[in-house]
């Protein structure tokens, strides 16, 4: 009878330790973005290094108009929703998201995760920007 529940005993501990030992996500993993960071100048090295890719700037049209980077579109963050971008078709193309600062553009790059794209790229803001700047 001992013996019989030693037995017990150590098949219990031995489903525990099995149990503890499996990968669930933290809150904090689950929380990662689903898009890849990186500085201003890794960015521009992508644009030099990539080809058919998307510079994405989500600031307001005013504030696009009066600078931002050759070749970027414009898609205000505040715009991007639930709905498909038309501007943005294809979902596994690269997209190198910014804005003024930094902060708008990582709200843009999950939403554009949420959205199903799988290849962003946020770079921060154009004010961290060293490269050439147009304005229209």
């Amino acid at each position: 009878m001992k013996r019989s529940i030693a037995i017990l005993l150590c098949a219990v501990f031995l489903l525990t330790l099995c149990a503890c030992g499996q990968q669930n996500p933290t809150a904090t993993e689950a929380a990662q973005p689903a898009y890849r960071q990186v500085s201003s100048e890794e960015g521009a090295a992508l644009m030099k290094s990539e080809s058919n890719y998307i510079i994405l700037d989500v600031r307001r049209q005013d504030e696009f108009a009066s600078g931002h980077i050759p070749g970027a579109i414009c898609v205000p963050n505040e715009t991007i929703g639930t709905a498909d971008i038309p501007e943005l078709p294809d979902k596994a193309q690269l997209i190198l998201v910014y804005c003024r600062s930094g902060r708008r553009s990582k709200e843009a790059s999950q939403k554009l995760a949420d959205l199903g794209y799988t290849n962003i790229v946020e770079f921060g803001g154009i004010i961290d920007w060293t490269g050439e700047v147009v304005t229209d």
